[in-house]
């Protein structure tokens, strides 16, 4: 499905889209905007899955969304190993004032999560997927916990305690089941998931994601959390570039090109982003040049953005 059909499609339409043969495309229209590759890099071929390396816009232009784990950081079998490079963490300093604030982080980790690991700063964000807020002017709001979450986390732990290597993962609006210590516990782990949340069919969305099956508020995603950002200053009239890993992100993405923006995936699979970069360590070499870019170093982008027809 090329990806100016995809844009019309709901968070979960695309998901389905992306499970069937041939999934979602999602190349370039542009082929004269020339793909910004590492100087270090012995070639410049394009990613895997068709999508290229992308360019490095001008940072008064765009307003940026970040993921957390596998994005800026590299994922570690327990979420509580996982740190940010003092490099990264230096660079997304810089890249704040570059953008005059208009820098955001999205994650699913709740709040006191982002700031420990984003210490010493203290960066606006969607944490919890956009159930806890906090924006430029460092205020914190919060939606309610679904009313049926500590039942549910108790039934997910009944239904895995005995399962080695699958973990509960408590958070402050929803639940998680790893399963990346046992893979073979995969599809169990998704028919448990799916049976407890079909007794709360109010209160909770399945999100499956790398090794991981979650359940979070209903109607609460990043794509949601993207677009309210972009309703507010600094980030409003600007072009928004969501950038992520994982099958949580993809919401954003698409949220990011119906305002005439685009989505950076990281790592390998199908994605509703246009481009794409290997791992965090390429990512923040890109983070570095939008830091920092010379005068000439980048195309405007507007909203004419370069998709396949």
């Amino acid at each position: 499905m090329p990806l100016h059909e995809a844009e019309n499609l709901t968070y979960f339409e695309i998901l389905n889209t992306m499970r069937r043969p041939g999934g979602l495309s999602a190349r370039p229209r542009d082929m004269s905007m020339q793909s910004v590759t590492d100087p270090s890099s012995a070639s410049g071929a394009m990613p895997s899955d068709g999508a290229q390396v992308p360019p490095v816009p001008q940072p008064g232009r765009v307003a940026l969304f970040l993921d957390l784990d596998g994005t800026l950081a590299e994922i570690r079998p327990d979420p509580g190993l996982v740190a940010i490079p003092h490099a990264t963490l230096d660079i997304l300093a810089r890249l704040d004032q570059a953008l005059d604030g208009a820098l955001a982080i999205l994650s699913g980790r709740p709040g006191v999560d982002l700031d420990r690991l984003l210490q010493p700063l203290a960066l606006p964000y969607a944490a919890g997927h956009g159930a806890e807020w906090r924006g430029r002017d460092g205020r914190v709001t919060q939606a309610p916990p679904p009313p049926g979450l500590p039942a549910v986390q108790a039934a997910l732990q009944a239904q895995v305690e005995h399962w080695p290597g699958v973990w509960i993962e408590a958070k402050g609006h929803g639940v998680a089941v790893h399963f990346r210590g046992a893979p073979e516990y995969g599809g169990r782990v998704e028919a448990a998931v799916r049976e407890v949340a079909g007794r709360h069919p109010l209160d909770f969305d399945v999100q499956p994601g790398k090794m991981v099956f979650e359940l979070r508020p209903r109607g609460v995603d990043k794509g949601q959390a993207l677009r309210r950002f972009m309703q507010g200053a600094p980030y409003a009239g600007r072009t928004p570039v969501a950038v992520g890993d994982d099958l949580t992100d993809e919401a954003a993405f698409i949220a990011a090109r119906q305002a005439g923006g685009f989505g950076i995936k990281i790592g390998a699979g199908p994605s509703a982003a246009p481009w794409r970069l290997d791992d965090p360590r390429a990512l923040a070499r890109w983070l570095e040049r939008l830091a920092a870019p010379a005068p000439e170093s980048g195309p405007a982008i507007s909203k004419e953005q370069p998709w396949a027809d």
